[in-house]
């Protein structure tokens, strides 16, 4: 299932976008708030690919290959709803991570949105939530520009601060 924005097309990851998830989530710069660091190896990354097709063909949704309109062949993020087992419930869970050459653009916004719209409407949603690092403020920031708010933390890394956890609810 394609889903685009004004900007973005949301489209289901593939076998094909392997080394771009790799060159992402294994940059360090994406992932200087992710206390695991990046994927050390390309056997990391097909093992995450793996699962998010699995989510897909379980669920007919999941994390989304972004590409902008401008270049919608090259990949520049992942992200979207997908479930996520925390606080003791499997809930859906907003996630993104963009190139960091794509930063500070608006994209995580947008795709944000893009992903709350899609599942109080296509999901039928009641809520959605999010965990990020409270040292994240840009991740923050996107989280609260889109409308969600911040309900509990999370400690979900030993010897690490508690994560934050968002959320949104169908009608707010």
């Amino acid at each position: 299932m394609m889903f685009s924005t004004a900007r973005l097309i949301l489209r289901p990851p593939n076998a094909e976008d392997l080394a771009r998830l790799f060159a992402i989530y294994g940059d360090p710069a994406t992932n200087q708030f992710n206390p695991a660091g990046p994927l050390a190896d390309i056997h990391r990354a097909e093992a995450l690919l793996e699962g998010w097709l699995e989510h897909w063909n379980a669920n007919g949704y999941g994390q989304w290959a972004i590409a902008s309109r401008d270049a919608p062949e090259h990949i520049i993020g992942f992200g979207g709803i997908a479930l996520y087992n925390y606080l003791d419930v499997e809930r859906l869970n907003l996630g993104y991570r963009f190139d960091s050459a794509a930063w500070g653009k608006g994209y995580a916004t947008e795709l944000g949105s893009a992903a709350l719209t899609f599942a109080f409407n296509e999901l039928n949603a009641e809520q959605v939530f999010a965990l990020v690092r409270p040292s994240h403020r840009a991740s923050i920031g996107v989280l609260e520009k889109i409308g969600m708010q911040r309900i509990d933390v999370l400690d979900d890394v030993p010897g690490q601060p508690q994560s934050l956890v968002f959320k949104a609810n169908r009608d707010s």
